[in-house]
């Protein structure tokens, strides 16, 4: 995997402009933060994201994956302003689940998701190297 940074541009703080990179592509669906029986145990939006991180990397170790594999992650939320508010808890979240990995990424606040307790769906494509 190669991240692509124009040399003049300023680095992003917590994702990538862009990467590049080849070998067998995982894709997940849209990943809440509810657990294994479906219950949310928060409602609260940093805690959902860090939940829907690890429902992510639990499906792609399904596969042969982890956080280092990730390429692109799409975030929706519902709600802008309370992201922002979280960002710091959402940042430590990311952190210690997944390291020092940082995909591109595109942050989308929509009117709503199709669990209504969810405050956060991600979709993920990760791509690991051919052996």
């Amino acid at each position: 995997m190669k991240i692509l940074q124009p040399p003049n541009w300023p680095r992003p703080k917590g994702y990538s402009n862009g990467v590049s990179a080849s070998g067998r592509m995982i894709f997940t669906a849209g990943v809440v933060g509810w657990d294994e029986n479906e219950s949310f145990p928060s409602y609260r939006l940093h805690e959902q994201f860090a939940q829907a991180l690890m429902n992510t990397l639990e499906i792609l170790t399904q596969d042969g994956a982890g956080p280092q594999h990730i390429v692109r992650m799409t975030c929706y939320v519902i709600d802008r302003a309370e992201y922002l508010r979280e960002r710091d808890e959402i940042g430590a979240a990311w952190r210690e689940i997944m390291g020092p990995n940082y995909p591109a990424m595109a942050l989308i606040e929509v009117k709503g998701l199709v669990e209504p307790a969810a405050k956060v769906e991600i979709e993920t494509t990760a791509v690991v190297e051919e052996e």
